[in-house]
């Protein structure tokens, strides 16, 4: 219990993005359709919703986004195409040329700790050359799209460790199924009941413990059947229950549900409030109490991330 007692106060976690909303580079009225929704941030995409044929007008589009942007509405983040491929430096070099950077980076078919790096030395050159703070454009990770990727995940501690500017850049991990499915040559993600099948559910769960490991946002995956809203209200249920803190979408349509699953309950804002008015009251202890319960600083953090969740939300 000593040891507790000499634990240095905690800084309060950011407030977390609840919904981020995916829509093509290249279509200026689903884009403006989406930029008026309340989405928390909107990923314009470069990867899989552009033909590569289209992926000049796309890049050109989502830079005239940037450049036109105001105060106010959605984050604008871009998702560029694969570590793996010659295009992504293409990518963020196009649609930063006037000097206009996203609020990130999705970076997705990640293999490997040394992709997220790659990235982020390319970001944080853009950053200099245009007078831009060191790592102001944040990155979240799709860990989990490709076979390497997966077995990576547990090496992004100790990895990115080694380099403090690449993990502070770091906003979050999110996981996806599709390209790992079709990747591994599965045949079903979700068995007869809706549930995702064994290996998919160590995939989830390898992205949210690492997430927990490295101290950033884990983002739930897409729901990819936007018409079934009581599937995604499953979804957001067992997701916050989990521990996941946002939630990819691919509709409009999606957005309220998100926010609202990821809102928290006047219950659990009263109780956080009293936690850390307890804490307060013993002038920076480990240990408090409350309720005739025993606190200490899980319950801090815990309690912390809830009342920065509902900041977002006012």
């Amino acid at each position: 219990m000593s040891e507790l007692l000499t634990l240095p106060p905690q800084t309060p976690p950011p407030s977390p993005l609840r919904s981020w909303l995916f829509v093509p580079g290249d279509s200026e009225r689903k884009q403006d359709k989406a930029l008026a929704t309340q989405s928390d941030a909107v990923i314009l995409d470069l990867e899989d919703s552009v033909a590569a044929a289209a992926l000049p007008q796309a890049r050109e589009r989502v830079a005239q986004l940037l450049r036109s942007r105001r105060d106010g509405g959605p984050q604008l983040w871009v998702r560029v195409n694969s570590p793996g491929s010659d295009l992504w430096r293409a990518d963020l070099g196009d649609v930063c040329a006037a000097g206009a950077l996203p609020d990130g980076v999705v970076v997705p078919k990640v293999s490997a700790a040394e992709d997220i790096v790659n990235v982020a030395q390319y970001l944080g050159t853009l950053e200099t050359g245009f007078g831009r703070p060191q790592g102001s454009t944040r990155l979240l990770v799709i860990a989990t799209e490709t076979p390497a990727g997966v077995l990576a995940l547990p090496q992004y501690p100790v990895a990115l460790a080694q380099t403090p500017a690449v993990a502070a850049r770091l906003a979050g991990l999110t996981w996806g199924a599709e390209d790992l499915s079709a990747a591994l040559g599965a045949l079903a993600k979700r068995d007869a009941q809706g549930a995702l099948t064994f290996t998919f559910q160590l995939v989830r769960t390898q992205c949210l413990l690492a997430a927990a490991a490295l101290g950033v946002q884990a983002v739930d995956g897409v729901h990819t059947d936007f018409r079934d809203a009581a599937g995604l209200a499953r979804q957001l249920q067992l997701a916050r229950g989990d521990g996941f803190t946002g939630k990819l979408a691919i509709h409009p349509d999606q957005i309220a549900a998100i926010n609202a699953a990821f809102a928290p309950t006047d219950a659990e804002v009263a109780h956080a409030e009293r936690v850390v008015a307890a804490f307060v009251a013993l002038a920076g202890a480990g240990v408090a109490s409350l309720d005739g319960q025993m606190l200490d600083r899980p319950h801090l953090l815990q309690a912390q991330r809830i009342l920065a969740a509902r900041a977002r939300t006012r």
